[in-house]
């Protein structure tokens, strides 16, 4: 930041400015988490100069010594805690890992099937007429029940009616525990590829606090922020059971990645990954995945005793999402006004939400960040509670704002984990 300064002073002043609003603030978009600063520092060094296109020792550059150590390093590591056969390390988000998985074992007008996307699902699991996924594949979306969970014998008889190429198990705002046995059981009856897209849970999944897909998919996509904590990438993780379907998978999938859909990885991401995974490997981020969890449940269970509604009545994971039409006000309105009070949730679809997405009736909300500072089941029944009486207009907006500032002053942002 000090170089910074001086070149351009209006970044400089955006970035501080930004570095304050999130120290002063409850980071509870689940999708968001606090990189450390080893891992920020590897993202904005050399490694961002250099020029990469290929796999390691197969360039199209030269100048690639290190360069193909980092990515080797990484891949690794991946593979060690994710206990996979192959991993990709090279896609600049989720959503090119998800096309990449697509492009490489599809054909266009294959039968694709994922969670709709107003029920939990991701734009990129074939959310119809708008996305790339939804476009160039015959989308066909499965839903929950309504008890708004998985109903696992009804997605298999939906799965024999519709035979889909390739199955998703994977979602964004589904608060329970993800059964890849039964989505294995499911996808292997049709002979469907099965792919585990746990960018949500990753994390927890390394710490053991949520079932693993690799014994149970083909392959497995992820993003390496949120509960993993690493830098905004991506990665694809080819499983033995997925070598024994397709002996060529490894080789359509990374094709798929390059040339196919990028051209030179960013490598400096690519060692921020390692990073992070080195930081995943420990008995300290086991511990931290753990309370994750046992936060996320004080905190709902603490909403619900408010009289706040979330859908499947509570959570296994990470999140949870609150459906607000029982306290009359929608889930933009809220989150605008929570926002006020330094509380910083999305907007939200709850199941068969009578409401359009950009106004919808809940608002989505998870504890990955502020348990990275610290913050333990006392202060999820303090957020909860001020939560609660923030949407009731129970206490003043600006006495909210000042519990939640002092609360992040009690427990700042961490450098280092």
């Amino acid at each position: 930041m000090n170089f910074l300064k001086p070149t351009d002073p209006a970044i400089y002043e955006l970035v501080k400015a930004e570095k304050n609003r999130q120290a002063e603030t409850l980071m509870l978009i689940p999708s968001e988490n606090y990189a450390s600063q080893a891992v920020e520092a590897v993202v904005g060094s050399c490694l961002a100069n250099k020029y990469a296109e290929g796999y390691p020792h197969k360039r199209y550059y030269q100048g690639q010594k290190f360069v193909d150590i980092v990515e080797e390093l990484t891949q690794k590591r991946a593979k060690k805690i994710f206990k996979v056969a192959h991993v990709n390390v090279q896609p600049y988000s989720g959503s090119p890992a998800n096309a990449a998985v697509y492009f490489g074992l599809l054909k266009p007008g294959d039968t694709i099937m994922g969670l709709t996307l107003s029920h939990g699902g991701h734009l990129t699991h074939g959310h119809p007429k708008v996305t790339f996924s939804g476009k160039i594949f015959n989308s066909i979306q499965y839903e929950v029940g309504k008890d708004e969970k998985i109903d696992y014998d009804a997605l298999l008889d939906f799965v024999k009616n519709h035979q889909p190429k390739l199955i998703i198990a994977g979602t964004t705002a589904y608060p329970r525990i993800l059964e890849f046995a039964k989505f294995a059981k499911i996808a292997d009856s049709v002979g469907a590829y099965l792919m585990a897209d746990i960018s949500h849970i990753a994390g927890l999944v390394v710490a053991g606090v949520h079932p693993s897909p690799a014994a149970h998919a083909h392959v497995i996509t992820t993003t390496t922020h949120k509960t993993l904590r690493g830098p905004r990438g991506a990665m694809i993780m080819i499983t033995n059971k997925g070598l024994k379907k397709d002996q060529e998978m490894i080789k359509k999938i990374d094709r798929a990645v390059f040339p196919g859909l990028q051209g030179g990885p960013h490598i400096n991401t690519i060692a921020g990954i390692a990073v992070a995974l080195k930081e995943a490997s420990t008995s300290k981020f086991k511990t931290y995945a753990k309370n994750i969890v046992a936060n996320a449940q004080v905190l709902a269970g603490t909403l619900k005793k408010e009289g706040i509604r979330l859908t499947t009545n509570g959570t296994d994971n990470h999140l949870m999402v609150a459906d607000l039409r029982p306290i009359d006000i929608l889930g933009k309105d809220a989150a605008v006004l929570l926002e006020k009070a330094n509380i910083v949730v999305n907007y939200n679809t709850v199941p068969y939400d009578p409401n359009p997405p950009f106004n919808p009736s809940g608002i989505r909300l998870g504890t990955p960040a502020v348990t990275s500072r610290g913050m333990g089941k006392k202060e999820m029944r303090l957020i909860g509670t001020l939560i609660a009486q923030v949407l009731k207009k129970k206490v003043a907006v600006s006495e909210a704002k000042k519990q939640v500032k002092a609360l992040c002053r009690q427990f700042p942002i961490p450098t280092e984990y």
